[in-house]
């Protein structure tokens, strides 16, 4: 055998497998047909959050005469806002190359596929292909950004998330299509940018796996802030004049309805990526889901195995992470000394797992949903701290929002907790650790929060219970 574990794919899941193996005493090879980092990196999570902060920063200038500064005029430069982003880029993923060098992984550039059980061909740009054998092999290739079957996405001025990030003039109208997290991020990022935005979302709400009260809330933040939401709306075709872009859709009544803008984005999700693997050939199972996995990332062929986007399920960059940390101590580390946690389920889902959406204001959860624990029939009790009694949150300007924690009636354990307001995706981890830990609302009342924080807001809520 070459090595002992080849790893096809550089993103979040299949670097930190490759480190944490090297890390282990193994021999490793790591394919990437692009640049290490993987979507998350280059056009995804960071970039993303890059242009977050741009309009963050938009937001405060917009207000800043409550604070009592007086600004004559002000302006963006997209051209300075991708600068900035490319810089940041540049920088995490020269560090992810060091990672590589520091812990002895081998990385080559090329398309990596299994051939069988033990062997992965590399074809590289120039088209040389070489065969490598493992005793393990990891597809670790992410996802894609989803396509919608109707005709005129080709056109120009509709785009994909990957796209539009590329921008360097702010439009003046955008349609998104798609209420879910990507598309309610680009949202808020455009309009603070000065956009006029519109989304339609086919279902009859948006971020349709968050808690419905925290979504009901928001709904009328995203209004005062000029943020268009049109529910039911199913697209029909995208149609280009001379001076716009023409959306056809189907209202909720099922009548027709015409949306015109300069750019369409589309935002409805992420698909596995399988292309080029020829998992058929293979006989690794899979379907339009992603690869189908054990709960110990095992794939239907011995010794192939899948973590991350590309198996389904929970498509975040930290699942992918913890996927990929979890299957090379599992592969690698002597009997006994593993900190390697499975999940029973066949779709390798890591129960607790904090979501966060980076909208204006920002959305986060964990655990379960008041949906989900009615659904299963578990006693429970709610309680809720608003932010607008929060002395940080005022002093902020931020003051909307809240924290709702959800516990069991009888020893009152946190069950979910859902997190509408500022720095709601640094605040839920206090959340996730508690429902890690199996904590109660008694355990926590006793912890002294600081004041003032945020996070007062989160003790006060415990206190409610």
């Amino acid at each position: 055998m070459d090595k002992d574990l080849i790893v096809i794919g550089g993103g979040p899941g299949g670097y930190v497998a490759a480190i944490r193996a090297a890390q282990l005493g193994a021999k490793v090879l790591l394919i990437e047909q692009q640049a290490l980092g993987g979507t998350c990196l280059h056009q995804g999570c960071i970039p993303t959050k890059a242009f977050y902060k741009n309009a963050e920063v938009m937001n405060t200038l917009k207000k800043a005469d409550e604070f009592g500064i007086q600004l004559k005029e002000y302006s963006l430069d997209m051209k300075i806002v991708q600068s900035r982003k490319q810089e940041i880029i540049q920088r995490l993923h020269k560090g992810i190359v060091q990672l590589m060098k520091i812990h002895g992984v081998l990385v080559k550039n090329g398309q990596g596929r299994p051939l069988d059980s033990s062997t992965v061909e590399v074809t590289n740009s120039s088209g040389h292909q070489e065969k490598i054998s493992a005793k393990y092999i990891l597809i670790a290739t992410g996802s894609k950004a989803s396509n919608i079957p109707i005709s005129g996405t080709n056109l120009p001025g509709v785009l994909t998330s990957t796209e539009v990030l590329e921008l360097e003039e702010i439009p003046q109208r955008m349609i998104i299509i798609g209420g879910g997290v990507i598309g309610l991020e680009f949202a808020g990022i455009f309009q603070s940018f000065g956009t006029q935005v519109t989304v339609l979302e086919l279902l009859p709400r948006i971020l349709p796996l968050m808690d419905e009260e925290l979504v009901k809330r928001m709904n009328p933040l995203l209004k005062k802030r000029g943020i268009k939401i049109e529910t039911g709306v199913r697209v029909q075709e995208i149609n280009q004049t001379s001076d716009s872009l023409i959306v056809l859709a189907k209202d909720k009544k099922d009548s027709p309805v015409e949306y015109d803008a300069d750019l369409v984005l589309i935002a409805t999700g992420r698909s596995p990526n399988t292309e080029g693997l020829r998992l058929d050939e293979v006989g690794i199972k899979y379907d339009r889901t992603g690869i189908e996995v054990d709960s110990r990332f095992a794939t239907s062929v011995p010794g192939i195995y899948a973590v991350g986007d590309v198996i389904g399920g929970q498509m975040l960059a930290h699942v992918a992470s913890y996927q990929g940390r979890v299957l090379a101590e599992s592969l690698f580390s002597s009997p006994g000394s593993s900190s390697a946690v499975f999940s029973t389920a066949s779709s390798a889902v890591i129960p607790v797992v904090p979501s966060c959406v980076f909208s204006f204001p920002e959305v986060a959860s964990v655990g379960l949903t008041e949906e989900e624990i009615k659904e299963q029939g578990i006693p429970y009790l709610v309680s809720k701290s608003m932010f607008g009694a929060n002395g940080k949150a005022l002093t902020m300007g931020e003051n909307e929002g809240l924290v709702k924690i959800l516990a069991k009636k009888e020893d009152k354990q946190i069950l979910g907790v859902h997190i509408l307001g500022p720095h709601a995706s640094d605040l839920i981890h206090e959340a996730a650790l508690a429902i890690h830990q199996n904590l109660t609302a008694k355990d926590i009342a006793h912890m002294i929060h600081a004041h003032p924080t945020l996070a007062e807001t989160f003790h006060e809520a415990i206190l409610g219970l």
